[in-house]
């Protein structure tokens, strides 16, 4: 097997363009899925039964079933309803109702583990509820679901390689052109591996820096805990 990078380096800016499309269009369906992810996580602890059930099952299909469907149903099976979008729409729609349920579930993991006490310490201040959840219960939260919601993000922007199959133009499909005219499959997936890894690790690196900031932040760092442990209960050092 002759492997030659050469012959297929020329399409690089291609598919460099191509990846373009790729983070932009992880970015925006992530956003879009945080969103509505906040309002289903919400609806999963509300009082009111319909709502909670409604989210529980939203939550329940949309992880039960794989992203491919997703996509197949809103840019295929949607125009018999009379719903009719071009490929981008229909993937940034597909993406990020999906992303919406598996975000859902972190955030109101970040949410549960707020303690209850500080929300009733706020509501006998006088806080009403969107007061407390804007100013008490989502910057905890924030905190808490930062790795898993990073790492969610990681899975979703490799999960954008299926909006090919509904003819995106993303990174993927700019690969399958290019190998499908220059026969170089090896070169061409190697070259496009090389970008999506890169992307990913770009985010990975974001993470440790948030996660190490965030540590700071709350004094959790190995020579704070030490510092804590020889002080007294009421924070002056023990003697």
């Amino acid at each position: 097997m002759n492997i030659d990078f050469a012959q297929v380096l020329p399409y690089l800016p291609v598919l460099l363009k191509a990846a373009l499309m790729t983070i932009f269009l992880a970015v925006v369906t992530q956003v879009c899925g945080t969103v509505f992810g906040l309002v289903l996580a919400l609806a999963r602890d509300a009082r009111l039964k319909a709502l909670n059930v409604a989210a529980f099952v939203y939550i329940w299909v949309f992880r039960g079933t794989p992203v491919l469907l997703h996509l197949f149903f809103v840019y295929y099976a949607a125009p018999l309803f009379g719903l009719r979008l071009d490929a981008l729409p229909a993937a940034i729609i597909a993406l990020s109702m999906s992303s919406a349920a598996y975000n859902a579930e972190i955030i109101r993991a970040g949410i549960r583990a707020v303690p209850r006490g500080q929300t009733e310490a706020s509501q006998a201040l006088g806080m009403t509820w969107p007061l407390i959840l804007r100013f008490v219960v989502l910057p905890q939260a924030m905190r808490i679901v930062l790795p898993p919601y990073v790492g969610n993000f990681i899975s979703h922007t490799k999960n954008t390689s299926l909006a090919s199959v509904i003819t995106v133009p993303e990174l993927m499909l700019s690969a399958q052109t290019i190998y499908s005219s220059t026969y170089r499959a090896v070169e061409v997936l190697t070259l496009t591996g090389l970008i999506y890894l890169t992307i990913t690790t770009v985010l990975t690196l974001a993470q440790l820096r948030l996660e190490r900031a965030n540590t700071a932040r709350t004094g959790s760092t190995p020579r704070r805990k030490r510092l804590r442990a020889s002080r007294g209960p009421l924070g002056q050092n023990a003697r």
